[in-house]
């Protein structure tokens, strides 16, 4: 028989209930918390342990649960068993028996909605569970509030008796205050032998994975409780008053680390917001009520001011973004200046030291190095390439009604305020458009165009020569 030692790990999530008290429509593991579902913090945590899988029990949004743990730890060793019945929670371990071998394995039981449980303490649970030789340990935690939870119930020597839920707990009971966290080790073979004799013997009608502790108590198996300090970091989340509880905490830790990790000052950490995949480079300034969201990266020296908003996005070096910006799904490479009040969607690029002003709007669109367009301004399915001028008012009509159009602006390009170019339609390099122009037609490089609609009123490389002659 093998050792301790050599046992494989296999982590199981419990991740079927809808959750009810979160009165929602989506499953409670698909809330998110600093920008990532609850589930996937804790895969995420599973993960750092190595296991030999990742078993995430699905029942409620089984295919949405499932996109969810994909796209936070990827597919490579996790398996999506189905809770058919929403029968308690021995009834979805037990969904987990064909996924895996049991012959040499430990099981690491988890909950969905447990976000921050650190890996350390699952490590040590893991130890103390192998180091005693036990058949099952209970990790523990003392509340001064116990109510809802199941009570550990201890001998007068201390050992462990069993678990009692608080709905089938005495009035005697209920005064404990050690209560189980629903975290658990279990050798795993001997797990499936007591489930296989549980019974819903309880208020709820379901099958109690507590139970399983004292079969095996009864049938003469060591049961261990390890008694964990920290409350909070093993706590579930089942109301949203809860999840706004936990956002706060989980914020708070991804400001810390950014400031004393990675050199970042925050003005006023407390009123900024910042989800936990965020990056932000050192000497980087963040004013108040800023929001960094999703996958977003900052580079060095960077100032975001007051009310602006980035998500999924990457900010290079030494970019200021002035108040009210909005930056989705969009780069801004280094040097560079927005806004105030711009507006950047749709995989826009933004390159190096170009700059966006006040009330500008840019939608899957390119403005190039050294370019500028300053205010009032729209620029849609654009490609507009270095050091050219876009005046105030300018807007690129790509809609026919039907179809988006492209337009491109080329190299030191000046176009004039209120200028209206109606794609499809390219202006080439060098070229000016007076303002209130409307383009409809390409225009040649080196030219000047102006009217309604615009067109050609001097090829400005013959006037250079002009002024040569």
């Amino acid at each position: 028989m093998s050792s301790n030692s050599d046992r494989q790990l296999d982590v199981v999530i419990l991740a079927a209930g809808l959750g009810t008290r979160m009165k929602s429509a989506k499953a409670k593991v698909l809330h998110e918390l600093g920008g990532l579902p609850l589930i996937g913090h804790v895969c995420r945590t599973a993960r750092l342990l190595n296991p030999a899988k990742i078993h995430v029990v699905v029942g409620h949004q089984s295919d949405e649960v499932a996109a969810a743990v994909t796209s936070a730890i990827g597919a490579e060793g996790v398996t999506f068993p189905k809770q058919e019945r929403q029968l308690g929670t021995g009834d979805a371990v037990m969904a987990v028996r064909s996924s895996l071998d049991a012959s040499n394995s430990t099981a690491l039981i988890l909950s969905g909605d447990v976000p921050l449980i650190e890996v350390d303490t699952l490590r040590t649970l893991i130890e103390e569970h192998l180091r005693t030789g036990s058949a099952g340990t209970i990790l523990s935690v003392r509340l001064d509030n116990p109510t809802g939870y199941g009570r550990i119930i201890r001998d007068s020597e201390g050992r462990f008796l069993r678990i009692v839920e608080h709905k089938d707990a005495t009035s005697e009971q209920r005064e404990i205050s050690e209560i189980n966290s629903g975290i658990y080790c279990f050798d795993t073979s001997k797990l499936f032998s007591a489930l296989e004799h549980i019974e819903p013997k309880n208020q709820q009608g379901e099958y109690y994975l507590t139970d399983v502790a004292e079969i095996l108590r009864n049938r003469g198996e060591t049961i261990s409780v390890y008694l964990h300090g920290d409350s909070r970091e093993v706590s579930g989340i089942n109301t949203r008053a809860e999840l706004a509880e936990f956002e706060n905490v989980m914020r708070s830790r991804t400001i810390q680390r950014l400031m004393l990790e990675s050199g970042v000052t925050f003005i006023d950490p407390s009123h900024s917001y910042v989800d936990v995949d965020v990056s932000v480079g050192k000497d980087s300034l963040i004013h108040p009520d800023v929001h960094l969201e999703g996958k977003t990266t900052v580079g060095e020296n960077c100032e975001i001011r007051s009310g602006s908003r980035v998500t999924n996005s990457k900010i290079g070096d030494k970019v200021t973004l002035k108040d009210h910006c909005v930056i989705v799904d969009s780069e801004v490479e280094a040097n560079c200046s927005i806004g105030p009040f711009a507006h950047l969607r749709m995989n826009s690029r933004i390159e190096q030291g170009a700059a966006v002003g006040n009330f500008v709007e840019i939608k899957k669109s390119t403005l190039g190095r050294g370019s500028k367009s300053m205010h009032l301004t729209y620029l849609g399915d654009a490609t507009i390439g270095e050091q050219t001028n876009i005046g105030a008012g300018t807007i690129t009509c790509n809609y026919d009604g039907k179809n988006k159009h492209p337009t491109v602006i080329e190299d030191h390009v000046k176009i004039g305020s209120d200028t209206m170019l109606v794609a499809p339609v390219k202006v080439g390099g060098g070229s000016v458009t007076a303002a209130g122009s409307v383009v409809t037609k390409d225009v040649p490089p080196d030219s000047l165009v102006a009217g309604v609609p615009a067109v050609v009123k001097k090829h400005l490389a013959e006037r250079k020569e002009d002024a040569k002659g």
